[in-house]
């Protein structure tokens, strides 16, 4: 199974996104690693930022219980990058797949118009490799 090597994420954190969801929903670690189908130790390692290189599997079991994608706990603990994640369009349009276009522009325009009332320059088209 694939690992996330450990000079590419921020440990830290990962174990912060895990506990602060964890105890938002007011579960043990215990409780995680039951539901997950995972050693506990596993959770607690990875809320100590202790695992140099965990298994997307487990982190995808973890985030499940979480109630939060995987896509999310990595993005709230920096494993993302910005060139990772997609423009507005292609998201909604997979999120949202009857979503008729009309309205993604209008969406899209409607982002526009606030990221510039609040000084926020965003790129022209999709990044390099992406495809709008």
């Amino acid at each position: 199974m694939e690992n996330i090597e450990m000079q590419e994420y921020d440990a830290q954190g990962l174990a912060k996104a895990i506990r602060n969801q964890r105890e938002k929903l007011g579960l043990s670690a215990s409780e995680v690693a039951r539901q997950a189908g995972v050693a506990k130790g596993t959770v607690t390692r990875l809320e100590l930022g202790q695992i140099g290189s965990p298994r997307m599997d487990n982190l995808r079991a973890i985030a499940d219980v979480l109630k939060v994608s995987l896509t999310e706990l990595l993005a709230d603990s920096s494993l993302l990058r910005e060139s990772d994640l997609p423009a507005l369009a292609p998201y909604l349009r997979t999120k949202f797949k009857d979503m008729p276009e009309g309205a993604l522009k209008e969406i899209d325009d409607h982002f526009r118009e606030v990221a510039k009332r609040h000084g926020i320059h965003l790129n022209n088209g999709p990044a390099p490799g992406e495809d709008e």
